[in-house]
């Protein structure tokens, strides 16, 4: 979204976002006195029960996988570690006890035939799921943003090959190739290839963002004041369009997360994604469809850390997109 007062707006703070001034001047004189911009955008945002629910989600997923370590600890079981006195040899291995086990030696119950703790390993599987979607996210968004603002700004050739890359890149079949890239490699890094193969076709879409807000923004007039001031095009770049193009960027950007984390659970339980014994929501999912009958604590325990991830960060999304970007939210 652009507003016609540019980077000045919002009582004239220079570097302030179109967006975050445009959400400044909509709370009204009264409740803008006295408070910057995005603590408006906060105040608005904490305003709304489905962002409020997903913005407590979305810190204690975090917080609880970057802890993984030590709550392992605490739970007195590592994720690789297997407990052969809580499963039953004679069923099958089945968890001893109900609800998979559940109890105070296992705090989430244990998995089938092996004895895992559960909690441990939804935690450490979280960790890379999580790890893998963020850092695949912020290569979508570094990527698509200097593609789309290459494109929109520069325009001519630069936008038509540009324009065509993404073109390309939108029409590749993606999956086919995520799964064919997965299987055939071997000795590497599956987080990081992860990362990259899905990072890789990821961007197009935020790059056609980006540069239909940068082809409404360059004709602004403090664009043009700025290059007859003799400001180079990095200098315009970094200082009078990206500002102005943020709020569609952070909304785009958060919007990103669950479907990153969706595409990784997918690979994951097609069985290309991570390997064991590293765990991870996806492959826990699919080695838990053996044990619906049996043991279906084993396979909820996952889908639900993995549904309420995904639908955190959704309704995260959404009003972060409502609130920057109502516009482009509409559209």
């Amino acid at each position: 979204m652009s507003v016609d007062t540019g980077p000045r707006a919002a009582g004239g703070e220079r570097g302030v976002a179109a967006p975050v001034a445009a959400a400044l001047a909509s709370a009204g004189p009264a409740k803008a006195a006295g408070r910057g911009p995005w603590r408006l955008v906060w105040d608005r945002l904490w305003a709304r029960g489905s962002a409020r629910f997903g913005l407590v989600t979305v810190a204690l997923l975090v917080l609880l996988t970057a802890l993984a370590g030590p709550l392992s600890a605490l739970g007195g079981w590592s994720p690789d570690e297997f407990d052969r006195r809580a499963i039953d040899p004679y069923l099958g291995g089945l968890p001893i006890g109900d609800f998979g086990g559940v109890g105070t030696r296992h705090w989430l119950g244990v998995e089938p035939g092996t004895g895992r703790d559960l909690f441990a390993r939804v935690l450490h599987g979280g960790q890379v799921s999580l790890v893998i979607a963020f850092t695949a996210t912020a290569v979508v968004v570094v990527t698509g943003t200097l593609v789309g603002i290459a494109a929109g700004y520069f325009g001519g050739r630069t936008d038509a090959v540009l324009s065509r890359l993404v073109d390309l890149t939108m029409s590749f079949p993606s999956l086919i190739f995520m799964i064919s890239m997965m299987s055939v490699a071997e000795d590497v890094n599956r987080i990081l290839l992860m990362t990259l193969v899905i990072g890789m076709f990821g961007w197009p879409g935020i790059a056609r963002v980006v540069r239909g807000q940068t082809l409404s923004l360059k004709h602004r007039e403090y664009v043009e004041a700025a290059k007859v001031g003799g400001a180079r095009s990095w200098r315009i770049l970094t200082r009078e369009i990206l500002p102005n193009v943020s709020g569609p960027i952070i909304a785009y950007t958060t919007l990103l997360v669950p479907g990153m984390i969706a595409t990784e659970a997918a690979l994951s339980y097609l069985g290309v994604g991570v390997r064991p014994p590293t765990p991870s929501w996806g492959q826990m999912i699919a080695e838990s469809i053996s044990f619906y009958d049996t043991d279906p604590t084993y396979f909820l325990i996952p889908t639900v850390f993995l549904f309420l991830a995904v639908l955190a960060f959704t309704l995260l999304g959404d009003a972060l997109r409502d609130i920057l970007d109502p516009r482009g939210g509409r559209s």
